[in-house]
């Protein structure tokens, strides 16, 4: 017990470090998340996230990410992206399969992998997210167009990923059939939409109504939208993120409703969360994995930058007339991985190798490469590309 309680702790003051470097270095805290989690994990073993955790590691990586996502959404704003709303819906539609079909070719072709792994990770490489996505604006200093459309996209397309991504496992795993592919893929948007919709409602006319007395606001908040991730996932795998995400959205655009109390709040349990989760999930990682891979994941890492990412943006920003060149680049080229790709790449990885697929076993190291790739490349040059 005294172990379990000192690797807690452990966890805890790394965060805490890594998170003060990353504000007083002005770099992006993942990369000192990660990087701790690797030394703590496989190289000096002060850290086993699946014996601190056994069976509940999953769940708490779950829920994590849920609040994650709500607390992100709570801060997105309808009258932000007034004029952009068209390329946001298409970077996470169009834009999102495009990278998904260059992608999986691109890892097919390069990397030794079977077809299954290569649309797995393909499908999980898609999504951003506002783990790395806001602090990377926060260094860069874009102008609001550009931060607005990115933070957007960033939280829409993490559930949109997630819920992608089990499709496509579906699909290769299970053989599941394109008609039985597309009706889950309705049931899911049908489910979290409208639960979504309706725990926003019940939440906002509690808040008008004072149903809860102040200092127990936040916490009743919290614990609806927990409760109604998990009956949402009971309902339907994987659309439990789609409704917290509908549900955060709704409640910041509902009128003459306060939310900022209620993101502070988040805002801090979310920074904890999120160092937890990237310390936790690198140091259950094998530094043998990553020698693996070799030199091809450099190649695939430059397709995903330099090809996937401007194509998806040229075809989603197609009649566009709002933004400038110089701000269509940038978006193109601003695109790291965070949190919500780290989880579900674990997740699935376990599914695959208990599926028996050949070559489960490296789709963590390969989505981490993406991650850690993306995130020092695109934090070190935006701050330069954001002045051109």
């Amino acid at each position: 017990m005294e172990h379990l309680m000192t690797q807690l702790a452990l966890i805890g003051i790394t965060s805490l470090m890594c998170q003060w470097a990353s504000w007083y270095l002005k770099i992006p805290s993942i990369l000192f998340l990660l990087i701790s989690g690797f030394v703590l994990g496989p190289m000096l073993g002060m850290i086993n996230p699946d014996q601190l955790f056994s069976s509940l590691l999953f769940p708490f990586i779950s829920m994590s990410v849920a609040i994650i996502l709500f607390e992100g959404a709570l801060t997105l704003n309808l009258d932000e992206i007034k004029g952009h709303g068209r390329m946001v819906t298409n970077l996470v539609s169009i834009g999102m399969l495009v990278t998904w079909g260059i992608v999986l070719l691109a890892s097919y072709l390069i990397l030794n992998i079977s077809f299954a792994v290569a649309c797995l990770f393909a499908a999980i490489v898609v999504v951003t997210g506002p783990t790395v996505i806001v602090p990377l604006i926060r260094a860069a200093k874009p102008n609001s167009n550009i931060a607005n459309i990115l933070r957007w996209e960033g939280i829409l397309i993490d559930p949109l990923g997630a819920l992608f991504a089990v499709l496509v496992y579906e699909f290769v795993a299970n053989q599941q059939g394109t008609m039985q592919t597309f009706w889950l893929y309705s049931k899911t948007l049908i489910i979290g939409i409208s639960l979504g919709l309706l725990t926003a409602a019940i939440v906002s006319e509690g808040l008008r109504k004072h149903w809860f007395p102040h200092y127990l606001i936040n916490t009743a908040v919290m614990v609806l939208m927990l409760a109604i991730y998990v009956i949402s996932n009971d309902l339907q795998e994987e659309s439990g993120l789609l409704t917290v995400t509908v549900m955060g959205i709704a409640l910041a655009n509902k009128k003459d409703l306060d939310v900022s109390n209620i993101i502070e709040f988040k805002e801090t349990l979310s920074v904890l969360l999120i160092s937890s989760l990237f310390i936790l999930l690198a140091a259950r990682i094998e530094i043998e994995a990553f020698l693996v891979l070799g030199w091809e994941i450099f190649w695939v890492l430059l397709v995903i930058m330099l090809v996937a990412r401007p194509l998806s943006v040229l075809i989603s920003s197609f009649g566009n007339k709002e933004l400038t060149r110089q701000e269509l680049m940038f978006i193109a080229w601003v695109s790291p991985r965070g949190i919500v790709a780290a989880a579900v790449s674990a997740l699935f990885a376990i599914k695959l190798e208990q599926d028996g697929i050949k070559g489960a076993e490296m789709l963590v190291p390969l989505v981490f490469s993406v991650i850690i790739g993306t995130v020092i490349v695109q934090s070190i040059t935006s701050r330069w590309l954001v002045k051109l």
